[in-house]
This record gives C-alpha cells, sequence and structure tokens, in this order.
C-alpha cells in the first residue's frame, strides 16, 4: 500500500480547499464544495472566502443570508457553521445526538435536573416562544423561567440552543451590519423540514473536501462516532493508503493529490478555518504545539502550506503579522504581498 507523507497530504489538502489557486466559482458552490464554513466569528466565512475565490465580494454572501439560500446554525463539532440550506437540513439531524448527549452530562445537565426541567418539554416549550418572533436564546430563557422558576435564564437558553435546530438570522452574520445573535428554528426560517442524508453521502463530500483521511479524522471534523462501518460500506468505492504512522487513509479514485513539490501561495485563514480543525491528526498543516492558536482564535498565515504566522488588523484596516517560524525574504514579500491585498480588499468593502 503506498504511503502519502505529511506534504503529499497537505498539498491535497490545499488543493480541496481552494488554497491552492483561487477558483471562479459562485459563493454558494464553494461553501457546498466545502461542506460549509466555520463561523463562530461573523466575519470569518467572509475572509475564508476571500482567499479562496477570484473576486469575492462580501455582498455575495449577505445576499446568500437575506435570501436564505445559506445559513448560520450549530452544526459539526457543535460549532456555529455557515452552510447551504440543504447542508442545514440533511446534516443536522446527524448532529443532534450528540448535542443530546451535551445537554445530558454536559455543564447544564446538573442545574436542569436540579430544577427538574424535562428536557423533551423544555423544547417544545422554547419552540413554542420562538414561533411567535426571532429571538436570542437569552430571551428565550427568560421566558421560559416563567414555567421553570428555578432554572436561570442562561441555563435555559443554551439547553434550548442544544435541542433545537436554531438558525442565526440577518443581520448576524451580515459584512457590514452584524448583530447580535437572534434565532429562528430551521424549519420555521427555512419553511422545510429536516431531513438526513445518507452518512454514505456525507463522508464522501468529507473526502472530497477533506481526504486523504482515517475514520478517526472523519469523526473529528463531524464530531460523530462510529463511522468505521460507514467506510466499509463505501470501501469498494474508495482508494486506499498509508500515512507516515502506518494508519489507513481513504480518498475518491477521482480526487486531487499533487505531489509534494507542488509550490502552493501565501494564504490568509480566518479564525477557527476548518482547514485547521478537520483532522484528528492535524501536522499535515500545523504543528502540535501550535493547536493553542487555533483554540485561542487566532488569525493564521499558511506559508508553504503550513501555519508560520498569525496576523491582526490595526485601526485602519492593514494587517499585521507576527512570525513563529523564520522564513526566507522571498516568503516574507510573499506574505507581504497578500497582506496588502487583503487591506486593499477590506478598505473597499
Amino acid at each position: 500500500m503506498v504511503t502519502l507523507g505529511t506534504e503529499d497530504l497537505n498539498r491535497a489538502l490545499l488543493a480541496r480547499q481552494m488554497l491552492d489557486e483561487r477558483v471562479d466559482v459562485s459563493a454558494l458552490s464553494a461553501i457546498d464544495r466545502l461542506v460549509g464554513l466555520q463561523a463562530q466569528e461573523p466575519r470569518s466565512p467572509y475572509i475564508g472566502l476571500w482567499s479562496r475565490l477570484v473576486g469575492f465580494r462580501p455582498e455575495e454572501l449577505e445576499s446568500l443570508l437575506t435570501d436564505r439560500a445559506a445559513v448560520r446554525i450549530l452544526l459539526m463539532r457543535g460549532t456555529i457553521h455557515l452552510t447551504t440550506t440543504a447542508d442545514a437540513l440533511g446534516l443536522r439531524p446527524h448532529v443532534q445526538p450528540k448535542l443530546d448527549r451535551e445537554m445530558r452530562s454536559g455543564p447544564f445537565a446538573k442545574p436542569l435536573r436540579e430544577a427538574q426541567v424535562d428536557t423533551d418539554e423544555l423544547a417544545v416549550a422554547g419552540r413554542a416562544v420562538l414561533a411567535a418572533e426571532p429571538r436570542s436564546t437569552a430571551d428565550v430563557g427568560a421566558v421560559l423561567r416563567e414555567r421553570w422558576p428555578d432554572a436561570s435564564h442562561t441555563v435555559l437558553g443554551n439547553a434550548i440552543r442544544l435541542s433545537l435546530p436554531l438558525v442565526q438570522v440577518p443581520p448576524r452574520g451580515l459584512w457590514r451590519s452584524s448583530g447580535r445573535a437572534v434565532c429562528a428554528t430551521l424549519e420555521q426560517w427555512l419553511g422545510r423540514e429536516q431531513q438526513a442524508v445518507a452518512l454514505e453521502d456525507v463522508v464522501v463530500r468529507y473526502l472530497r473536501a477533506f481526504g486523504p483521511a482515517t475514520v478517526m479524522d472523519a469523526q473529528q471534523w463531524s464530531g460523530l462516532t462510529r463511522l468505521g462501518g460507514v467506510f466499509e460500506s463505501l470501501r469498494d468505492r474508495l482508494v486506499t493508503f498509508r500515512d507516515e504512522a502506518g494508519k489507513e487513509l481513504f480518498d475518491l479514485p477521482d480526487a486531487p493529490r499533487p505531489g509534494p513539490d507542488t509550490d502552493v501561495p501565501v494564504r490568509l485563514l480566518p479564525e477557527f478555518d476548518n482547514i485547521l480543525l478537520a483532522h484528528a491528526d492535524r501536522r499535515r498543516v500545523i504543528a502540535d504545539d501550535r493547536l493553542g492558536l487555533v483554540i485561542g482564535g487566532k488569525r493564521t498565515v499558511l506559508v508553504d502550506g503550513q501555519v508560520a504566522a498569525t496576523w491582526s488588523l490595526d485601526a485602519d484596516q492593514s494587517v499585521s503579522v507576527d512570525y513563529i517560524d523564520e522564513v526566507t525574504r522571498r516568503q516574507r514579500d510573499a506574505v507581504s504581498a497578500e497582506c496588502e491585498r487583503l487591506t486593499e480588499w477590506l478598505r473597499n468593502t
């Protein structure tokens, strides 16, 4: 079985993530291809798309949100993602069991029990409150305290956040005027019911966007468990490799796998970009001792495909870089050029 080294995996990931070359496709097509973008920070998806697409403008993504073609919703790994409406409807049912487990055993479980809150009744009551109009989870929690006065509005609001598929409705997530997170249920916002897609389709799309990958990689990305059987059911449709540690990697036969010597450009990534979060072994793009940068919400810089610096915005929208690694003069010039491009884009949007 062929062994793929870290550089092989890095170049394959960059190609699939549209980070080896900007692509001339619509924002909606890119969001679909990437199976969503991480979106805890309202502006992160805009920067992520700018780094990947030719001529991307914020208005394009704003229109997708206001036209309800894309939504912001709690999804993979129990984190906020920007996805197509089809993915929100098809993927959220797979994520719900994880969120239910978190509600039963996470930090809100004990106060809910102590306040004698039946979580099924809570979900029904929360849905009824939101049926009147979109509200923040804190506001929903405050209303629900009339029924469960021994629970805080924060606990009740977070329980609703876990138990119901809530969409953060605009202006939340808009480029120029993002407001507080006000939510509606997914079905209410879209006028359509959830319908889970086949897990086989989820795995295939994951590999297309993030492969080659192990079963554990797919589970890390999705937050789901027991995907080994799904991979086995797909084995005849996949090709397999080994990584340098001897672990089995799965991939699609026709997916790009550029050679390790392929030149790649400097790229600026937003906070929590999925390229940094979608594998159990992240060394293909970031060293283990730098994972704290991702968890801490730092914006990162890829140099030769690896995280080599962080970046931040100054008051005048210029980009400042803090290097972690020693880089060559040529690489530093390439970083400066990309920072200038982003600065110009930010000042003109």
